[in-house]
């Protein structure tokens, strides 16, 4: 997949291409040869300083991922719905970025490797729910939101922690790593479906038909907040699905050990 990065921000490309370069890096390096799933980011060009409906249309890859300054999400998203209907799509918003006190990068990489596993962002895995193991919920497949709020850094550039395919997994394997830092918290690594500090889950509830979050903690609600802001950008397409009518027993497990 090529994945065309449009800046509209006030970002000089020189500094885009730097980032782009080390993410580049980290999909092909890191993410990759666990997930076997792969992407090319490329930035493209900018037909004018403000996009309209009227701007040429400048991604010419499989999807698009914009750079802008501002939270003007209805200007963003209206954009574009005009240009690049269908096409799958991510913002990194940098005033978000600052308002959650990590580096535009962290946020760029975070998007880059969910745009990956999800692109159409329609994808959920039978799980058991947060506050509830006995319960079955359908957990959103998010490569980044469980370990958000860790980092490491490429070539220089700091770049967002992502879970392992064995997270998604319903029971805990010995000696697995259900994330790529693999760190420790109160001297347990992440476990599969879970939280890490600062980090949130989504879900699809079929006894109440509902979209919902499952928050670590106080920051992890506080990034919430913030990112609400956006109307959560690509992630608000969740919340614009009908809502499903409640799923069966025999339908639900039949969905236990697959993806919707």
């Amino acid at each position: 997949m090529i994945i065309s990065v449009i800046n509209h921000c006030k970002l000089d490309d020189s500094t885009v291409l730097r980032t782009i370069r080390a993410i580049n890096r980290q999909i092909a390096e890191d993410f990759s040869p666990y997930w076997s799933l792969g992407a090319t980011l490329r930035l493209e060009g900018r037909s004018q300083k403000k996009p309209t409906d009227k701007s040429i249309a400048d991604m010419r890859g499989d999807a698009v991922l914009y750079l802008w300054d501002d939270v003007d999400v209805d200007d963003a998203l209206g954009y574009h719905d005009l240009n690049f209907k269908g096409v799958p799509y991510s913002f990194v918003f940098r005033k978000l970025s600052s308002q959650l006190g990590e580096n535009w990068t962290v946020t760029f990489s975070h998007e880059a490797l969910e745009m990956i596993g999800d692109p159409e962002v329609n994808l959920l895995v039978a799980g058991p729910h947060p506050e509830n193991p006995r319960k079955e919920v359908f957990h959103w497949y998010e490569m980044c939101d469980a370990v958000q709020s860790e980092s490491y850094k490429v070539d220089g550039i700091e770049v967002s922690n992502f879970v392992l395919p064995l997270y998604f997994t319903v029971n805990d394997e010995q000696g697995s790593r259900n994330d790529f830092l693999n760190r420790k918290y109160k001297g347990k690594t992440l476990k599969s479906f879970g939280v890490n500090p600062g980090g949130y889950v989504g879900f699809f509830d079929p006894a109440t038909g509902e979209h919902t979050t499952f928050d670590a903690d106080e920051k992890a609600k506080k990034r919430i907040r913030i990112k609400a802001q956006a109307r959560n950008a690509r992630r608000g397409i969740r919340y614009q699905q009908p809502h499903i009518p409640t799923v069966t027993a025999g339908l639900a497990k039949k969905a236990n050990r697959g993806s919707i």
